[in-house]
């Protein structure tokens, strides 16, 4: 295994070869741990953290890829799932859309076109 994990490296990698490399780290990490507990080098037992840490960056490069697949599924749909939807905050989330704002009911419409603002004229 290579010293550290780079993400970028495992971008350009596929789905079956990242579930290959988690299933080899995690098989390592069992490994060091086990070595730990039979009073192994203080080598193998610093190198636990480094490999957790590599398991952490799989993991992300996975959900990343995944996340990527399913905004491109959902690109031309109606609803998005609401893990993909912005996050923002409750109260904006809650907020009439401009074109809800701009809604009249009948009998406004009625009222405006029948009685419309008054213009007065001043004197100077």
């Amino acid at each position: 295994m290579p010293n550290k994990v780079k993400a970028y490296e495992l971008q350009s990698k596929s789905k079956t070869d990242l579930a290959k490399q988690l299933v080899e780290l995690k098989g390592e990490l069992l490994s060091l741990r086990v070595q730990k507990i039979a009073n192994g080098s203080t080598a193998k037992i610093t190198r636990i953290n480094s490999v957790r840490k590599a398991i952490a960056r799989v993991l992300t490069v996975t959900n990343l890829k995944q996340r990527q697949h399913l905004r491109e599924f959902y690109k031309k749909k109606r609803f998005l799932p609401l893990d993909l939807r912005p996050k923002k905050t409750r109260a904006i989330r809650r907020q009439l859309t401009k074109h809800e704002k701009l809604r009249v009911t009948e009998k406004q419409k009625k009222k405006r076109t029948h009685f419309p603002l008054r213009k007065f004229a001043l004197k100077a």
